[in-house]
């Protein structure tokens, strides 16, 4: 496993808490949503497995539509702690065999920032997704990033994803997923 280089066969995406109450108050929740699409479709084409959490939805809505409708692949976990890592999801995590982690979501310095610490501290490489995460205030965000990257997290972008996975024109792969990028 070479360490930085994303490989569609050792990587898996987590998607943190793209709900609809959650959404409405993110200034940048709709760049959130279509940088996650991307995602999703990227590993989808790529056979990468997909989690995603939703925090206590009584309280704070499903997953948005807009992101459901492309999730049919996906395991889906309901949760009330922030970080992610609790022994069902982390089982989950496990069994794809996967120690690469990209991740998406909401809030930056709260639930993406406590999931990716706790998995750089059980061994994964976390790539937190500039463009598909927020917080409400500017500040928050920039000091979650702040935060994960201190910790050894790669913080990167949908395009610099995607076109790592990809690795070459000219695939298949490519050909769809270039689509996506615009």
């Amino acid at each position: 496993m070479e360490k930085f280089k994303l490989d569609s066969k050792e990587t898996m995406l987590l998607i943190i808490d793209i709900q609809e109450r959650l959404v409405k108050t993110m200034k940048y929740g709709d760049q959130v949503i279509d940088k996650t699409n991307i995602l999703i479709s990227t590993a989808e084409e790529m056979e990468m497995p997909i989690i995603v959490t939703e925090q206590y939805p009584k309280g704070l809505g499903s997953t948005v539509p807009e992101l459901e409708q492309n999730l049919q692949n996906a395991k889906k976990f309901e949760k009330v702690n922030f970080s992610v890592y609790i022994d069902e999801i982390k089982e989950a995590i496990k069994e794809t065999g996967r120690k690469k982690v990209i991740i998406t979501g909401m809030e930056t310095h709260v639930c993406v920032f406590q999931t990716a610490r706790d998995l750089i501290n059980d061994g994964y490489e976390v790539f937190i997704v500039n463009d598909g995460v927020c917080s409400r205030k500017k500040g928050d965000y920039l000091n979650g990033l702040d935060l994960m990257k201190s910790m050894g997290a790669v913080i990167t972008n949908t395009e610099t994803v995607v076109f790592d996975l990809l690795k070459k024109a000219g695939t298949p792969e490519f050909k769809v997923l270039s689509k996506l990028i615009k």
